[in-house]
């Protein structure tokens, strides 16, 4: 099955506020967004520019696992130089390739050099999850016929 909902579509349901840190900010303050949000990562912003990706595995391998205390690190320390990001015209399916070989769980959304939103594999399989419901439906009032 080809799944073609565009990741604008994602953000029209799920909203396009990007919860955000500076290169300088701590770890520690990282973190606490991310868990005062309920979110797996946060985009690494300066001078209005995205400069990286904070997940919650940087932080158990770049941090807790090296013994580093996340109060004295900054975010810059543990981020990676890498950006995979996509574009609202991206596919479910395209977004969830690049996520399969980059081994990523997020996905900054990208409209030229701004930020527009960010995905996560947990947005791209709902919206898998809610594709295959309505297929179903259909399927399912196509064999018991259609009222007419």
């Amino acid at each position: 099955m080809i799944y073609t909902t565009t990741i604008s579509e994602i953000l029209e349901s799920k909203g396009t506020k990007v919860w955000g840190v500076t290169p300088e900010s701590s770890v520690f303050d990282a973190i606490q967004l991310m868990s005062d949000k309920n979110i797996g990562a946060v985009a690494v912003i300066q001078n209005g520019q995205l400069v990286g990706i904070l997940t919650e595995r940087d932080y158990t391998r770049k941090v807790v696992l090296q013994g580093k205390a996340s109060k004295s690190t900054q975010v810059r320390e543990i981020i990676s130089g890498q950006i995979i990001s996509v574009t609202p015209e991206h596919t479910v399916e395209e977004c969830l390739r690049l996520m399969t070989v980059h081994r990523i769980r997020h996905l900054p959304v990208m409209e030229g050099n701004t930020i527009a939103g960010m995905v996560s594999i947990g947005d791209l399989v709902n919206s898998i999850i809610s594709a295959q419901q309505s297929t179903i439906e259909q399927l399912q009032t196509y064999i018991n016929g259609v009222p007419g």
